[in-house]
């Protein structure tokens, strides 16, 4: 992914923003004022904070491809309000990172998930389809929300029970199912935003791993994996051809295309939150849903 440096224009508003902050401090505010520079982990956020807590999500446009995202003079006074960031990290939003440091905020807490997870440029930043790593980041954030306002611990935890335990339990329920039924049956993906969830599914990820990364990086494509990526399709080696809509490069639409021609399943899935006023388990949940029914149409299992 590019490496995004700061325009003149977003340092001004990044002037103005301390500046407006400065005049403002001592205003009250209704509970932990949280930014998250995406809104799958501003969703996740909200729900554990509850009604102690306010959350705004920089990229929520489900049409919008997050890796060429371009901040705007608003993103800046927006993370300027943060009590706490939360941003992804491993290369996937830099441009988050270098707002929040050139407008450092004495008290405030960021939570950078490629941090958390000790992981560096260059590995998958797509840690919110792993589920593992979902729960990883509920913990933190709610760690950071008892840290920011400790007298509502209690009910910070509850919450962060709740969603484990009720808002999540059928998101987990699929991943358990499928994994049970469809173990290791192969299936390929256009980029790497699925190549974290397939392992917890239990399914045989076969696209070459550099055809994927190359197009979540949009660098060059080889050649030879490009072939054995529409061999596998032509030649039905996989099952099911999960396809990211956010990132529909014309070599993607073209190998999509070449899936329903040859009768493979197509499931369609997204980075960011679609709807956008979806919450993360409800588009989650919508997801697998739609993985399961290829599933079986391709299986009859």
């Amino acid at each position: 992914m590019r490496k995004l440096s700061l325009p003149a224009a977003l340092f001004a508003a990044l002037a103005l923003a301390t500046a407006c902050a400065g005049t403002t401090s001592d205003a009250p505010t209704k509970g932990v004022a949280i930014v998250a520079a995406e809104n799958f982990w501003g969703s996740i956020a909200i729900q554990l904070a509850g009604s102690k807590g306010s959350v705004q999500s920089i990229i929520t446009n489900p049409a919008q491809d997050p890796h060429s995202y371009e901040p705007t003079a608003g993103d800046a006074r927006t993370l300027a309000t943060a009590k706490l960031a939360v941003v992804n990290g491993v290369g996937y939003d830099p441009w988050a990172s270098q707002l929040l440091a050139a407008n450092p905020t004495q008290g405030r807490l960021v939570l950078n998930v490629g941090t958390l997870l000790g992981l560096h440029d260059g590995d998958n930043p797509h840690r919110w389809y792993d589920p593992a790593d979902v729960g990883k980041v509920a913990n933190a954030i709610t760690a950071d929300l008892v840290r920011l306002d400790g007298s509502h611990a209690r009910y910070f935890k509850r919450r962060r029970a709740a969603f484990e335990g009720r808002d999540l339990e059928r998101y987990h329920a699929l991943i358990a199912a499928i994994r049970a039924r469809y173990a290791g049956v192969p299936v390929g993906a256009s980029e790497g935003i699925f190549a974290l969830q397939a392992p917890a599914l239990g399914l045989k990820l076969i696209t070459p791993y550099g055809f994927m990364k190359a197009i979540s990086e949009g660098t060059e494509l080889t050649a030879q994996e490009t072939a054995t990526a529409e061999r596998q399709i032509t030649g039905r080696t996989l099952k099911v051809w999960v396809y990211n809509a956010q990132n529909a490069t014309p070599e993607i639409q073209r190998l999509t295309a070449l899936a329903h021609a040859h009768g493979i399943p197509v499931v369609t899935i997204t980075e960011t939150l679609s709807p956008r006023t979806a919450t993360f388990e409800q588009w989650q949940v919508a997801q697998l849903e739609r993985l399961e029914k290829a599933l079986h149409e391709a299986t009859g299992r």
